[in-house]
């Protein structure tokens, strides 16, 4: 399975979404200083995922969010935040 999901930083008042096949790992990563956008804080919580039987139609989902905008995403969902 693949999973589309949306994290959160309080301190930095941003939302980061992506696709990955392991969620905790990556998780892991997001919160240990490994990359670039989202290694300035380790407060990234996990707020929102869906899952994919293939990596494609995950990928697809995450491009749509993205250009959407994730806030304007979670919104359109009526996700509270």
């Amino acid at each position: 399975m693949h999973y589309v999901y949306i994290i959160f930083s309080r301190s930095l008042s941003k939302f980061y979404a992506g696709e990955t096949s392991d969620l905790e790992i990556r998780l892991k990563g997001h919160n240990s200083n490994k990359n670039r956008f989202t290694g300035k804080v380790n407060d990234w919580v996990l707020v929102w995922k869906t899952e994919f039987p293939a990596r494609t139609e995950a990928l697809k989902f995450e491009r749509k969010i993205k250009k959407r905008g994730i806030k304007r995403f979670l919104e359109d969902i009526d996700f509270k935040f």
